[in-house]
């Protein structure tokens, strides 16, 4: 198969470009767009084959449902069994936006996108070109990240290309994802709701809203009991978003670890924070200052990431960021990235 490349604008994407996207998934095919968070990987959410195309390209588990993406809140009773006011408010506040919902599946939903489970998850993306595609096809769009699974996220599509080139029909390249990581995954099947996957927006935003505290099983890395055997949310196995090189999480030992490791010989690339008192590159070791802001590193990360991979390192360090609040994704993030294969 060849992959076709094709550079659109991300705020105001030509529609014929758009109706060339749409035709392929309307035909059954796949297609890796933007949005506010990473680049997507397509498909019509009614078409169960061509959801099916999805997991054989990545490589991804049965077991591991897709996100729905929706061109507006209008169009969730179409895709849910229950739309309850939990929903509705929080749709109200954050959608377009990177929030994801789990709700009660409706009927025209196909088993392949929930994992066979009872909820589907639904968003609808802050990014132009995403929202006009999902009005061009006119249908809902199954998408999960454009990698192969368990690997780093794609925030450009040269990313998308290196991962999924000649596995998929088309790439719209619109630059860069500004997000950097994924959306936030919040349960309303579940009474509290639960936080299944941070993400951009933090808990304290969702909270507000609901006026309810959530629940924070937040490290759930096994499938949901009984003989489903499926997760509720993407993102929630335990080694995710993790680059080819072999990485390490410290906390106030990071900077040490990686000096070791570079007099042992091994290329190093150390993810340092500007709080890291010895911040030094010697002739083995490569030193990354990431941001000090939560959002600022989350915008970095997946692309520090692929640079690295791409460099040849032996080993990557990562100093932890503080454990607060604020930071809960970007951990969450780096804790799976660095997880070891089961």
């Amino acid at each position: 198969m060849i992959t076709k490349l094709v550079q659109i604008d991300p705020q105001s994407p030509d529609p014929e470009i758009l109706g060339r996207a749409a035709e392929i998934l309307r035909a059954g095919g796949l297609v890796a767009f933007p949005t506010e968070t990473v680049y997507g990987l397509g498909a019509n959410a009614y078409d169960d084959i061509a959801v099916r195309r999805i997991f054989a390209a990545k490589g991804r588990p049965a077991s591991n449902p897709l996100i729905v993406h929706l061109c507006s809140a209008d169009a969730a009773p179409e895709v849910a069994g229950n739309w309850p006011p939990a929903a509705r408010r929080l749709a109200e506040r954050f959608w377009p936006g990177p929030l994801t919902l789990v709700v009660e599946r409706g009927a025209r939903v196909p088993d392949t996108v929930t994992a066979g489970g009872p909820t589907v998850a639904l968003r609808v993306p802050a990014h132009a070109v995403a929202l006009a595609l999902i009005r061009a096809v006119g249908a809902p769009i199954a998408a999960p990240s454009a990698n192969r699974s368990t690997r780093i996220s794609p925030t450009r599509a040269e990313h998308v290309m290196r991962s999924l080139r000649g596995r998929i029909d088309m790439v719209l390249d619109a630059g860069r994802a500004p997000g950097g990581i994924e959306s936030t995954v919040i349960d309303l099947s579940s009474d509290p709701p639960r936080l299944l996957r941070p993400g951009l927006i933090a808990p304290a935003e969702i909270e507000k809203i609901l006026c309810a505290r959530l629940d924070y099983p937040v490290h759930t890395t096994t499938p949901r009991g009984g003989c489903e055997n499926v997760f509720r949310s993407p993102g929630m196995m335990k080694r995710h978003y993790a680059p080819q090189t072999l990485m390490e999480c410290h906390d106030q030992s990071a900077g040490q670890r990686a000096l070791t490791l570079a007099a042992e010989g091994l290329r190093v690339a150390w993810l340092a924070l500007d709080t890291d008192s010895s911040v030094v590159s010697t002739p083995n070791l490569t030193t990354i200052v990431m941001p000090s802001t939560p959002k600022a590193y989350a915008s970095r990360l997946y692309a520090t990431l692929h640079r690295i991979d791409n460099k040849g390192y032996e080993r990557i360090i990562v100093t932890l960021p503080p454990s607060a609040d604020e930071w809960l994704a970007v951990r969450d993030r780096l804790h799976r990235a660095s997880a070891k294969m089961s």
